[in-house]
């Protein structure tokens, strides 16, 4: 992993463990320890699901960028079926107050998705590489 790579996780991941905090302490007040049990398995859920994704574009970035866009699609539709998954494993549970679990993992996906577009809209990137220096090329001719 390199050190890019770690600065957009920790610019996008300290924000969203603090919406999910605060998710947290309303769940808490809302629907006591399962309302705060559901706030921190959101939490948790989204933070995992994007750190993956970002490692994994991260280093498909690194071959080319139809790799690279390839790859984020098919991390997102992995994202988006697993998370239906796992939603609907737990839509009759007692174990957590479901409610609050689906409105922090709203919040803590808006909050991780609008860091990545902050960080990436503040990142200079070239859009085009550099044309790299190389002799000139003279035509057969000896014309140039």
């Amino acid at each position: 992993m390199q050190a890019d790579d770690v600065r957009v996780l920790r610019q996008s991941a300290v924000p969203t463990v603090a919406v999910g905090v605060l998710c947290g302490v309303v769940g808490a007040l809302v629907s006591g320890g399962k309302g705060a049990f559901g706030a921190a398995l959101a939490l948790l859920v989204v933070t995992v699901f994007f750190m993956i994704s970002t490692v994994v574009v991260g280093r498909a970035a690194r071959i080319s960028p139809q790799t690279l866009m390839a790859t984020a699609m098919v991390t997102y539709l992995v994202k988006v079926v697993a998370l239906v998954v796992i939603t609907a494993q737990f839509t009759d549970t007692t174990l957590f107050n479901g409610r609050v679990f689906g409105f922090t993992a709203i919040a803590c996906v808006l909050t991780w998705s609008a860091t990545q577009v902050r960080v990436w809209m503040r990142t200079k990137m070239f859009y085009v590489e550099p044309a790299s220096q190389s002799p000139v090329v003279r035509d057969p001719v000896g014309k140039l």
